[in-house]
């Protein structure tokens, strides 16, 4: 499972209140700690490690968004043929498994669906789509029977929980060997760990996580990302427009800055995060930029290509030429006019990118063996060995 958005700040708030007694109970008697994410910490990055078991510098989804400078175009980073190697799922079909995923988001639908031959008992829909699934394209039909909701609107909780409905309605009709739910953030954008919705958010994920295990499922759980305020005291966006810096430093057109928490669903977060990367397209250098960049209050690092890509293990040829990130309280944008901010009126920006939210929960419903014992013990775990633990590290060596 991945819980989108999900901050471990919100299980702390609940557990402490005895809101989520599933989740405590995988705390309790499996395996529970908090693991590094990807960086930046988007959805598509953090998604495809966790699915293929590798760094983005292995499998190439750095974003949602990058720029093919061969074009000079800005590229969403959803297609399959962009992630390179096949997924833990494809491998399992493969072998004779039978596999199931679901997402919230069509977006991910497609890598997530890589090299998964559907045709074979194998299942792949979004919940976005789920009144369109075809038995040739997905693999199933009448989904919306299945679940036993209607189709869910894109903003909204229940995109999230359709996903976990039909996760828990199809183990138990198909009894599928390996099952991936992955979530949307839509909830966590919006409110903060001590707001109500929030609270029967997860209080409605913790039920079906309960249920999912009844089922007999081992249940891992991790997070893509996490989730910060970066709204000011006036409740406003506290963002750093740095488009507009760099053009007055250097000149309009000079450098060109991309926000790669960009995708179709911005509304929650006018397309700001706390990462984003900067080509120098002008007579602007990698380190000029950094020296313009560096001093400016709430960005936590500037990074020429060559850093970026080994603090971060990034895809050296989709990553830029200079990589930017802010801390917990600041978001970076790009030129304030190209910013639609007017969803988010009425509500603090809540965003993520940066390391401040690269931490997340990595929860298993049994306990480790021995052997995982040991790794887990000797450095903090990387989220995208969630399945590696929850096939390997539980259940006898």
């Amino acid at each position: 499972m991945c819980i989108d958005g999900g901050d471990p700040a919100y299980l702390q708030r609940y557990l402490a209140e005895d809101a989520i007694p599933n989740i405590a109970r995988f705390m309790r008697e499996g395996f529970a700690t908090v693991a590094e994410g990807t960086v930046p910490s988007f959805t598509c990055p953090n998604n495809m490690s966790i699915i293929t078991g590798t760094p983005a510098s292995r499998h190439g989804i750095s974003g949602n968004y990058y720029l093919d400078v061969r074009t000079g175009n800005a590229v969403v980073m959803t297609g399959p043929e962009l992630l390179r190697g096949d997924t833990i799922l494809s491998r399992f079909a493969a072998a004779g498994a039978k596999v199931a995923s679901i997402t919230a988001k069509d977006k991910l639908r497609r890598q997530l669906g890589k090299n998964l031959d559907v045709s074979r008992g194998n299942v792949c829909f979004s919940s976005e789509f789920a009144s369109r699934c075809t038995l040739a394209e997905n693999g199933i039909e009448d989904v919306l029977e299945l679940a036993g909701m209607p189709q869910p609107g894109m903003y909204s909780m229940e995109l999230s929980l359709f996903v976990l409905e039909a996760g828990v309605k199809l183990l138990e009709r198909d009894r599928p060997d390996l099952l991936y739910l992955s979530l949307t953030d839509w909830v966590q954008h919006k409110y903060a760990p001590h707001e109500a919705e929030a609270k029967r958010f997860y209080q409605e994920l913790d039920r079906r996580f309960g249920r999912l295990a009844e089922l007999g499922a081992t249940v891992a759980l991790t997070a893509d990302h996490g989730m910060s305020d970066k709204s000011n005291a006036a409740g406003e966006p506290n963002v750093i427009w740095l488009q507009d810096i760099l053009d007055a430093r250097f000149g309009k057109g000079d450098t060109r800055v991309i926000c790669p928490i960009t995708d179709a669903f911005v509304a929650h977060h006018g397309a700001l995060g706390g990462f984003v990367r900067v080509w120098c397209r002008g007579r602007a250098t990698p380190k000029q930029v950094i020296d313009a960049v560096k001093g400016i209050e709430g960005v936590e690092s500037a990074l020429d290509k060559a850093a970026a890509c080994r603090v971060h293990e990034l895809p050296a040829d989709r990553e830029a030429d200079v990589v930017v990130i802010s801390g917990a309280e600041t978001c970076i944008g790009g030129a304030e006019a190209e910013h639609d901010l007017s969803g988010l009126k009425g509500h603090r920006l809540r965003s993520h990118g940066g390391v401040s939210e690269s931490r997340v929960p990595f929860i298993l419903s049994e306990p480790l063996n021995d052997q995982y014992k040991l790794i887990a013990g000797a450095a903090t775990l990387k989220s995208y060995r969630i399945f590696d633990f929850a096939l390997n590290g539980t259940g006898e060596t």
